[in-house]
Order: structure tokens, then sequence, then C-alpha cells
């Protein structure tokens, strides 16, 4: 198993690699396909992005997200936020206005290129309270209980162990803590071809749970659980069709 795990990782590493080199690079969609600026723009306002939003680092956008976890999570100004899965910074960049000059972003990524990319974005447009960091959602290099909001955006149902990546959470969460998840969810069984399929693998469906194993696994790490919403929509505008919802929760630590 921690053989298959390691591949799965290595595939999904490769192909944001190359979305982070190559901004025409679009996977969180069926097949990795390519994506133009205002094909982008589309994607994301379906999903929840104002205009507003989409122009505040445009090239940090890379249209991979299935939600906008930053508009619908309880940040507030003076709070550090963590966000799983960061990729090029577009939902930490909008995450640093709302906690301002007091507060704190991290940017948490296992590609090295996204990593670079965001780092030199951060620089560009001078956004002093956001750091990313390289590594692994499943094994945080963050300390204990020192965040008081998590965001991740289409990331989780890339992880190979997600109980792992709830538990590590709940970890780094201080108590009352909250996490807002936007990801892919099936609600239908895939074929043993679509399952061992790459693309979809790193096209945010071979990997991603059951709806309800999904919900359990949360619960399971030690967190309450509350559905914002589910967009099944999605399912025909980004994924041709498969059985799949994009959920939202938030869910908080008790402990």
């Amino acid at each position: 198993m921690k053989n298959k795990n390691e591949e799965v990782k290595k595939t999904v590493k490769k192909a944001y690699s190359k979305i982070a080199t190559n901004s025409n690079s679009c996977c969180c969609q069926c097949g990795c396909g390519t994506l133009d600026k205002q094909t982008v723009k589309k994607v994301s306002k379906s999903i929840g992005y104002s205009e507003e939003e989409m122009n505040a680092v445009p090239e940090a956008n890379l249209g991979l997200g299935c939600g906008n976890p930053t508009a619908f999570s309880s940040i507030k100004e003076g709070d550090t936020v963590l966000d799983l899965g960061s990729g090029a910074g577009f939902d930490c960049f909008l995450a640093s206005k709302k906690v301002g000059q007091n507060g704190k972003v991290i940017g948490l990524d296992m590609t090295e290129e996204m990593v670079a990319k965001a780092r030199l974005l951060a620089k560009e447009h001078g956004y002093a309270n956001v750091e990313f960091k390289l590594g692994d959602i499943e094994k945080m290099p963050i300390d204990d209980g020192s965040v008081d909001v998590i965001i991740s955006n289409c990331v989780i149902n890339l992880a190979p162990d997600k109980l792992k990546v709830f538990k590590e959470a709940y970890r780094v969460l201080r108590s009352g803590g909250k996490m807002y998840v936007s990801d892919i969810v099936l609600l239908g069984k895939l074929t043993d071809e679509q399952l061992k399929d790459e693309d979809l693998l790193s096209g945010c469906v071979a990997g991603a749970l059951q709806k309800d194993g999904y919900i359990v696994k949360i619960r399971q790490a030690g967190f309450k659980v509350k559905i914002l919403g589910e967009d099944k929509e999605i399912s025909k505008t980004q994924y041709s069709g498969i059985a799949l919802e994009s959920i939202k929760i938030e869910a908080t630590k008790l402990g």
C-alpha cells in the first residue's frame, strides 16, 4: 500500500509541476486539458469567485478549484490561516486580505514548482503576511495548535490517505478552530478503467471518495461536520457527467 500511495503522489506531483510551469495547463477537470484565460475566469466564476477576487492576483488563478473556501469561511482579522494544497497561492492571497497585517497565511504544497511560483507572486504583489511551505498534507510541517482556520480547495481528494490529512488538520488547529473545504466527492462508482486513468487521478476524480465515506473520515479525525453546500452541476460543466459533486464543508475542532 505504501508503494502504491507513493506512486499516486508521484503522478500528482508530475501533473501539477507541469501546470505550474505552463499556465495554460489545467488538471482539476477530466483529462488535464488546456485552459485559456477566459475559460479560467468562466470556471472560477461558476464555482463562486467574484470579479474583484479574480482580478486580485490573476496569475495565481490556474482554474484548479471546485469552490471558493475563503468566501464561505469564517476568516477574521488577526487569524492564522493554513491553505492545504495552495498551488500558485490564489486562495492564500484572498485570505491575506481578510487576516490583515496582524494575521498570517501559510500556503502548503508538495510541488516545488508551485511553491516557487507562489513565492514569486507574493513578492511581486507585496503580500508580506503570506508564506509558502513545501510539504505533504499527510504530514504537515506545522506546529500543534498553531492555526485558527484551515482552507482547502479541491486538493484532499488527491491525497492517498485522507484520514491522515484530517488527523493532521485536527492536530494543527487550535481548540475551536475550523476547517473549510471545497472538494470533489463521488456519488456513484467509477469503472476500473477510470480508477486507473492517470489524468482522472490528477484531475480530482480517480482518487476521490464516496460522499458518505469522505464525511465519515472527517468525523473519525475528531471533527464536528456541517455541510454548507453541494454543487452537482459541476459534474456537467467540468467533469463530463461523471457521478460526482463539489461539496462545501465546515469542520470544527471541539477538543
